[in-house]
């Protein structure tokens, strides 16, 4: 008896269906296990070996034998072959510029100091031609590069890749970010806030990995939140959630960037912190403060702690809202460790309610000082449609 059309119809999209899940699931994480495969996907591990030799006989996918709690496995990423991309990185005093595959394995990268109050149109200049440098790097062309991640530490409307705060980054508010590099290197670009992007990194491949719900907290020139809620970045109307380094914390105090008075980022921020060391020969930087506070500098590391009890206080009318499984801390100030993040976890366990069934975790940052960039690289990646078939990807010259 022939099987009815409308049956084989139905079997035909289901494999395609489930077989776009597979890539999809893949390029989230960049590299995933059959059995985590299995596991992330909801689909038999039967029906992902299945899909699995189908896509790497079309030449979507690679394998690489591993190891998974001692016991042999198959490590499933997507080809290099399906293209590049760029992950970027403008912060308040340095530019992080890298390129990745769809593994999100890191294959060159650059980081350059800014001046303070950098401009814009020089520091995208200066973006676009670090590019082209690291593609010349590794023997690739613009062509290769399938999409652009930026991440700015500013909130950003994702729907137009602009600033939607004026005054929190001087002379960027009113330029199409995205636009203007997708102009000049004839590529797609996404925008983001650089909390976001870091939250966003460390739940796919770094200390947030195996919870659902995480929060991000970069704690360095400014502080600022990123949410993961449900394994997706929680971004609110226009791009302002997380932004807690402009609660009010000193009604009277300081006048912030922002226009307001007492934000947190104008008591715990860079210059915040040099304020309340005083001067002192050789500390004229955040880099400074963090160096001196690794080497055991009383006043630095003080001034450090004080810090992260203010932060903690202030993450944990946040963690009540959201209701996080683990805190993950980031930024420049993060890499004191615990000089940091003690405080801002004693504080946490203060202020917000303590759940009996399941403890809030405070951890560092998994990726380090490269959270962020390697979330810009991912947004890229995330953002980009993987074809399921080889004829249809992109020869990425000799990387291969």
């Amino acid at each position: 008896m022939s099987r009815p059309a409308g049956a084989a119809g139905s079997q035909s999209s289901l494999r395609e269906a489930n077989r776009q899940l597979v890539v999809e699931t893949v390029k989230r994480y960049g590299g995933l296990t059959q059995v985590e495969l299995a596991t992330a996907t909801g689909l038999s591990q039967a029906t992902v070996s299945t899909i699995v030799r189908e896509l790497y006989a079309a030449g979507v996918v690679d394998t690489v034998a591993t190891t998974r709690s001692g016991r042999r496995a198959q490590m499933v990423t997507l080809a290099r072959r399906v293209g590049l991309a760029a992950g970027i990185q403008i912060g308040h005093r340095h530019l992080r510029v890298a390129l990745g595959d769809f593994s999100h394995e890191i294959l060159a990268e650059q980081t350059l100091p800014l001046p303070v109050e950098h401009r814009v149109d020089t520091t995208l200049d200066r973006v676009a031609l670090l590019v082209v440098d690291l593609l010349e790097r590794v023997g690739a062309s613009l062509q290769d590069i399938v999409g652009m991640g930026v991440g700015v530490p500013a909130p950003v409307d994702a729907a137009t890749g602009m600033i939607s705060v004026h005054g929190i980054m001087p002379g960027w508010d009113d330029v199409h970010l995205g636009q203007v590099l997708s102009k000049r290197l004839d590529l797609p670009v996404y925008v983001d806030n650089d909390a976001n992007l870091g939250a966003f990194a460390e739940s796919t491949a770094g200390a947030a990995r195996d919870f659902s719900d995480s929060l991000f907290v970069r704690a360095s020139y400014g502080v600022g939140a990123g949410i993961v809620l449900g394994n997706q970045v929680f971004r609110g109307f226009a791009g302002t959630a997380g932004e807690i380094g402009h609660l009010t914390v000193a009604p009277d105090g300081d006048e912030c960037r922002c226009g307001r008075r007492g934000c947190l980022d104008t008591v715990v921020g860079s210059s915040a912190l040099l304020d309340a060391i005083g001067p002192v020969p050789g500390i004229a930087s955040l880099r400074d403060v963090v160096q001196r506070a690794n080497q055991g500098d009383e006043r630095c590391g003080d001034a450090v702690a004080e810090a992260g009890s203010v932060i903690g206080t202030a993450v944990a009318g946040l963690a009540l809202a959201v209701n996080p499984q683990v805190v993950v801390i980031g930024g420049e100030l993060a890499e004191t460790g615990e000089t940091l993040v003690a405080p801002l976890r004693a504080a946490l366990q203060r202020y917000a309610l303590p759940n009996r069934i399941a403890p809030l975790e405070v951890v560092r940052a998994g990726l380090g000082s490269r959270a962020e960039m390697v979330g810009a690289l991912a947004l890229a990646v995330q953002s980009t449609d993987v074809p399921l078939s080889v004829e249809e990807t992109v020869d990425v010259g000799g990387l291969g």
